[in-house]
């Protein structure tokens, strides 16, 4: 069970965000191929992106295709050694064309389930390529600074407080709790046995790590951040989730992060932002019209919800 109040992106937001952090390149990736033999291509590229580099059935492949395919390739990948990842990538662009050549020899792309994905690959590519135009000119080095002084270090050092608890479903089973460990009862041993909380702190022996105030709900954060390290609530917390009994183990203060550790946090946060803003400004440029399904009657018009932004 967790207490975490910590709010996440939606995920819609976070699909589109995705897409936009991999433009401009919309390529599919490209299926495995093996190695070059030797001596079937270049072992590096020509410098003019239009020369062309192989033909399949008389149809081009050129530089420009062989450096949007390496675009596409995973960091480690493109690590390799130029002639080894050249022969590779036209390997596979090859192969990508001849399978290309054949699903429209069988006439595969007059199937309607085929034409529909096609369809929406191509919807989907344009959608991305327009929120890539609207987000990326405002991924700038400026506004990461910019995020980072107003939001990390511009803010004054937070206290962190490592803590476990038991939970109990009522108040006198944590009264009960408490006593046995005036008494001198295991903490950890007392979690295993009686903790409601099936999550992993039970497991740990109540063990709920390191957190920040807002990371826990209120009435939570309220008492563990009263006390002091080593104390015991010598009351039962009430929450939602039933009565606590908590102890500190140690309490701190969390240092401000470089901006080097926290710059790929930020730009994900303010891809986000942007990728709100832009939907947002195209879908106020449009008439939207909702239609009642059991009815085919419009619907009222309903402000759309703004997705509440992610605590820090």
């Amino acid at each position: 069970m967790r207490f975490s109040t910590k709010a996440s992106a939606l995920a819609a937001t976070a699909l589109i965000a995705s897409a936009v952090l991999s433009a401009p390149s919309f390529a599919a990736p490209a299926p495995a191929a093996a190695a070059a033999p030797a001596g079937a291509a270049p072992s590096a590229p020509p410098a003019d992106p239009k020369t062309v580099v192989a033909t399949v059935n008389g149809e081009k492949i050129t530089v420009a295709d062989v450096q949007d395919a390496a675009a596409n390739m995973p960091e480690q990948m493109r690590q390799l050694p130029p002639n080894v990842i050249y022969p590779m990538l036209i390997n596979q662009l090859a192969d990508q064309k001849a399978i290309q050549i054949a699903a429209h020899k069988d006439g595969l792309e007059k199937n309607p389930d085929v034409k529909k994905a096609m369809d929406a690959a191509a919807t989907s590519a344009l959608q991305n390529a327009w929120l890539s135009h609207e987000v990326m000119p405002h991924l700038t080095e400026a506004a990461v600074q910019a995020d980072y002084q107003q939001n990390y270090a511009g803010k004054p050092p937070e206290q962190e407080v490592h803590a476990r608890h038991i939970l109990l479903k009522t108040e006198a089973e944590a009264q009960d709790v408490i006593k046995k460990l005036k008494a001198g009862a295991d903490f950890a041993k007392l979690a295993a046995q009686v903790s409601t909380d099936t999550g992993s702190a039970k497991q740990n022996g109540g063990d709920l790590g390191w957190f920040k105030k807002g990371d826990m709900i209120p009435a939570f954060s309220d008492a563990a951040f009263a006390m002091k390290k080593g104390e015991i609530s010598s009351t039962p917390v009430k929450s939602q989730y039933g009565f606590h009994v908590i102890q500190v183990l140690d309490t701190r203060t969390d240092p401000i992060p470089s901006l080097d550790s926290v710059k790929g946090k930020i730009r994900q946060e303010l891809i986000q932002k942007y990728v709100r803003e832009a939907v947002a400004k195209a879908a106020s440029a449009v008439k939207i019209v909702r239609f009642d399904p059991s009815t085919g009657k419009p619907l009222p018009d309903a402000p759309a919800s703004a997705a509440a932004p992610a605590k820090k």
